[in-house]
């Protein structure tokens, strides 16, 4: 809707003009006797700015050119420089789109189409678009830019507003309109005679739009939801111009050699069957290698350095247990419910596990505890299983079956502070050693106080709550963003954000203060006066999702793996077959060192072998011959440092196992327990 302001808001000047002051980013500031435009500023300003304006921000809010300003405000003309801009040429780009596939394939019917972070996308109730489908819509689409229609803005009631999208038969766009309240005043753009439904804003003219590329379709449900209609999407980019255009689609092709659902793929670490079931991936041989060093090293890790126990749950209850902690309630539309909930009580009701807090609280439960055994860390290897939709799910960052290492810490509520920095430089340190701390961003997730009956709690505990998050992140001297309606249910959340390749962002690890829970389940510990005590939960992971993390390591290093993480560590490549016996000799003796090991015997030149060796991007290739066979060495080939030259085969495994031993090692001087039995004290905050 048009940002419009009321006549009595203006401010009398001498003679008793009317006058407006519109205070500019600079800090100067225009004077207008009349009501003017965003556009009529902008070319006031200069007729410079005019030509590169995108839309407005006034008082902190992005509008459209067309928006007209009739009181004092603050100013900034957006441009294409900026990444409002950009959205807004994005926007414009994607009904264009529209507008292009209304043309080629007038039975198709619109739906909705939004900018996304690096560009946009369209749905259409059509029939699917092929690689030529997409070529032909960019042609159009460069033929409507060419005629340069005027960009619109009108207005309807919304009962006109829904009879003439009836008259389109556009049903999709009937049903959006429906939806809003009775007498709400319905925003349209028309661009040479195609008309849709948007609040905007928009550019001034389709001219506007100067470098796209149609990037790929897919299939998607309406509204995100697999019981309603099958859609098609067409994605798109846009920018200002060409060069930038190109670098981007630069950038993306980089990407798809890195994507983890074709790298992994072709790396033979993961493969999917559509028998088995979308989001159900099946680990080869070498990802689950990857996985079992993984998970080998977080378990020693927690388990010996950081004080944790550890715990094996089933990986299923009764609807009781998810009764209890309020996920029957709160998340039940995630779960895979076994039975019939609407028989519970004439029947069992089962459900598969979201997640293992509520059966680690019985662990707890099953004796007694006092003040002096907290914190009391939980830590499990826990297969989860979340009900996600189908067009949500990608390769291995979004599935219905993953791994996690899950852990709750109970702890009393003096301890709260000590043991959430405990917990957050335990993922800073799992982070540095794999070599991903510079790809996070950090988050605090917390409640939606405008929907606040999904939540345990009030404002004040609410509010508590997240100042003590809140305190952490400013106390450990990271960036963060604050995000309303991404708390858990039950407590706010440090989340530790990753974006894959394409930009898409994902939550990888996470730290949730929960000072509610312990009431359900009726847990205390028995404090120095003989009280039972209401404790503290920390829900909190150190590696976070094993599948994910593995999507996020081979799109990281492009399946160059550090050595130690390597499936295949080394591979033995004999000159012909008469070193086979010396091959398979020095095999067993890195296999007696527990180093990871192969030997080609293929009757291949040993060019094919090596070359094969580096197109499956091991670390290290060790060729045998009569020379090393005599000498007991071997000729060793890096990925790192090229031909290394010959060396005795002891002082190669000396090299490999230090490297392998120091990887997850090399990093000791980053704080790991030193935050683990502190005294500090904060407030209680139950």
């Amino acid at each position: 809707m048009s940002q419009q302001c009321g006549v009595g808001d203006f401010y009398i000047k001498n003679k008793g003009e009317i006058t407006m002051k519109i205070t500019l980013k600079d800090g100067s500031s225009k004077e207008y006797s009349e009501a003017k435009s965003v556009y009529e500023i902008a070319k006031d300003i200069s007729e410079g700015l005019a030509r590169v304006a995108c839309a407005g921000e006034v008082d902190g809010e992005i509008v459209d050119l067309r928006t007209v300003l009739d009181k004092d405000c603050t100013l900034n003309i957006i441009t294409a420089s900026d990444e409002e801009g950009l959205r807004v040429i994005r926007h414009t780009a994607s009904h264009v789109l529209a507008q292009a596939v209304k043309n080629l394939f007038p039975d198709a019917k619109i739906t909705i189409g939004p900018a996304i972070d690096d560009g946009f996308y369209y749905d259409f109730d059509s029939q699917p678009f092929s690689r030529e489908d997409l070529d032909a819509l960019e042609a159009e689409m460069k033929k409507i830019i060419k005629q340069g229609h005027e960009i619109t803005r009108f207005t309807l009631p919304r009962e006109e507003a829904i009879k003439f999208m009836k008259e389109k038969d556009e049903p999709y766009k009937v049903e959006l309109i429906e939806e809003l309240p009775e007498g709400e005043e319905i925003s349209f753009y028309d661009q040479g005679g195609f008309v849709d439904l948007c609040a905007g804003p928009h550019l001034m003219s389709t001219k506007g739009v100067k470098a796209f590329k149609l990037t790929a379709s897919s299939m998607a449900y309406w509204r995100g939801d697999s019981n309603k209609a099958r859609l098609h999407r067409i994605y798109g980019t846009a920018y200002n111009k060409k060069e930038d255009l190109k670098a981007h689609l630069e950038r993306m092709e980089e990407a798809k050699k890195r994507d983890h659902n074709k790298l992994g793929r072709e790396m033979e670490l993961f493969t999917t069957v559509d028998v088995i079931g979308q989001g159900l991936p099946l680990m080869m041989p070498k990802g689950t290698k990857m996985i079992m060093k993984l998970q080998r090293w977080i378990e020693d890790l927690e388990d010996k350095e950081w004080g944790y126990v550890r715990t094996k749950t089933p990986l299923m209850a009764k609807s009781d247990l998810y009764k209890i902690s309020g996920h029957w309630d709160h998340y039940l539309d995630g779960m895979f419910v076994l039975g019939d909930p609407e028989k519970d009580g004439e029947e069992e009701v089962m459900a598969l596990r979201p997640m293992t807090c509520p059966f680690q609280y019985y662990v707890y439960k099953a004796k007694q505890h006092s003040y002096r055994d907290l914190p009391y860390r939980m830590g499990e290897t826990s297969t989860l299983f979340r009900n996600e939709d189908s067009g949500e799910m990608h390769g291995l960052t979004r599935v219905r079956q993953f791994t996690i290492s899950e852990g709750h810490n109970v702890i009393r509520p003096d301890q709260c502070e000590e043991e959430l920095k405990a917990c957050f430089n335990l993922n800073r340190y799992v982070l540095k050693v794999l070599g991903l701390e510079n790809d996070v961003t950090y988050r605090l997730s917390k409640w939606d106080p405008k929907n606040t009956e999904k939540y345990l709690g009030d404002d004040e505990y609410w509010n508590s709550t997240q100042e003590v998050l809140r305190n952490i992140l400013i106390e450990e001297n990271v960036p963060f963003v604050e995000a309303d309606g991404e708390a858990a249910f039950y407590g706010p959340k440090i989340d530790i954000q990753a974006k894959n390749v394409y930009g898409k962002e994902d939550t990888m690890v996470t730290i949730q203060l929960d000072c509610a829970i312990a009431e359900n389940f009726d847990l205390y510990y028995i404090d120095q006066n003989g009280d039972k005590i209401r404790p503290y939960i920390i829900h909190r992971t150190s590696l976070g999702c094993y599948e994910r993390t593995l999507a996020w390591l081979i799109e990281h290093y492009a399946g160059k793996f550090p050595t130690w993480l390597c499936p295949e560590q080394v591979r033995v490549l004999p000159i012909s077959e008469k070193y086979a016996d010396y091959a398979k000799k020095v095999a067993d003796e890195l296999k007696r060192n527990d180093v990871d090991v192969t030997v080609d015997n293929r009757a291949e030149k040993i060019g094919y072998k090596i070359r094969e060796a580096r197109m499956d991007k091991l670390p290290y290739m060790l060729v045998v011959g009569a020379d090393e066979e005599a000498d007991g060495t071997v000729s060793v080939r890096s990925r790192f440092e090229g031909n290394e030259g010959v060396k005795p085969l002891s002082d190669f495994i000396d090299q490999i196992c230090k490297e392998i031993r120091t990887s997850t090692h090399s990093f000791r001087s980053f704080p790991a327990r030193f935050l683990l039995f502190g005294q500090s004290h904060i407030p209680s905050v139950s």
